[in-house]
């Protein structure tokens, strides 16, 4: 847990935009932990609420929704932090030595909370790496071990990946299961049977953590960046131009039928594709909050968020914003009960998703930052 005069320390030489696009991404999350995006999409009797909310779901198989951003946003914005944590720690006089086993440290315990959550619920332990958790334990190490690497290097390792584990789905001998893109046939799927021991697993593939370590590295590449010494339009330009071509080589894969864009087996199309949006997204967020200086206030709404991202994050995993719910429940149903079924559980999720919210303002506050 930080304390409040390192906090204000380092407001200085923080990139507010990082913390704000850090805080939108769970901001968003803790909204689909209110339930409010499943109940919008009960709504039947108005097209553009349901187009709306089908875009706050993960797409059924070939495609991408905003929905599926998420999760690239949250692993990329991870290893943005890297560049920014290393120069904290140097600053306090930390060796090489301290912060390599502050990482690693660090890694075992987002595995541990990853694969608890992977429990909540089962009554037994279940070993998995489909959490985000888990996967940032794997990609937030190797992010790290690369980051003093050349940009080319880092590059060129990520792109290694992508192919490798592309070639893997295309070609890798295993029977019964060489239908790359189809469903429950592939290789995810054969190795989530492999590590699970059951032949009914999750449609998400534990496999993913090696397509996703992209994200990672590529954020950590985005933090060098910002913390560097090059003008702002420059890094805005850089950011861009990334962005642009992650963009055309995912959407250019999918459309010319070389690899469909797949989230729930993090296709290296998909990847390139989500990857080009969060540096856009990131590039926008630069723009607005550091650069014109326009928004620094009202990005405080979300930045409160971002500061306890995984505090907040574990506080809903184990059952936190379901208990709200049921807490909430009584009392717009009895008020409410007039308004219809859907405006009750849309009003329940928005007390909710504001009870998480405050917590959030609760902690900030009093300056307290959970952090592992």
């Amino acid at each position: 847990m930080s304390t409040s005069n390192q906090f204000i320390e380092h407001q200085k030489d923080r990139v507010l935009s990082i913390d704000f696009f850090r805080g939108l991404t769970m901001f968003l999350l803790i909204g689909e932990s209110a339930r409010l995006y499943s109940n919008f999409a009960k709504i039947s009797d108005s097209g553009v609420i349901h187009f709306i909310a089908s875009h706050f779901q993960h797409h059924e198989w070939n495609g991408l929704m905003f929905w599926d951003l998420i999760q690239p946003f949250f692993m990329t914005i991870v290893g943005v932090a890297i560049p920014f944590a290393i120069a904290a720690r140097k600053k306090k006089g930390d060796s090489d030595r301290l912060i390599l086993q502050h990482v690693i440290k660090r890694a075992f315990i987002l595995l541990l909370f990853g694969w608890m959550l992977g429990c909540t619920g089962s009554g037994k332990i279940v070993w998995k790496f489909q959490n985000v958790l888990a996967q940032l334990s794997v990609t937030y190490l190797v992010a790290f071990l690369l980051v003093k690497k050349s940009v080319r290097f880092q590059i060129i390792f990520t792109l290694i990946i992508l192919l490798l584990i592309d070639l893997a789905y295309r070609y890798f001998p295993v029977e019964g299961f060489n239908e790359p893109w189809v469903a429950h046939k592939n290789l995810g799927a054969w190795f989530n049977q492999l590590i699970e021991g059951t032949e009914k697993t999750s449609i998400w593939a534990t496999l993913n953590v090696v397509s996703t370590t992209a994200h990672t590295v590529w954020g950590a590449l985005v933090g060098t960046l910002l913390i560097g010494k090059k003008p702002s339009f420059d890094k805005l330009k850089i950011l861009c131009a990334a962005g642009v071509i992650c963009l055309i080589i995912g959407y250019g894969l999918d459309w010319l039928q070389i690899t469909p864009i797949i989230k729930k087996i993090a296709t290296s199309s998909f990847v390139f594709a989500s990857g080009g949006w969060t540096l856009l997204g990131i590039a926008f967020s630069y723009w607005l909050i550091d650069v014109k200086k326009l928004w620094i206030k009202g990005s405080l709404f979300f930045r409160i968020v971002g500061v306890n991202c995984i505090a907040i994050y574990l506080f809903c995993g184990i059952g936190g914003a379901g208990n709200l719910y049921r807490t909430f429940t009584p009392y717009p149903t009895s008020l409410l009960e007039w308004a219809g079924a859907n405006t009750v559980g849309i009003t329940i999720s928005l007390l909710v998703w504001a009870a998480l919210w405050g917590l959030c303002y609760w902690l900030y506050k009093n300056k307290i930052f959970i952090k592992i």
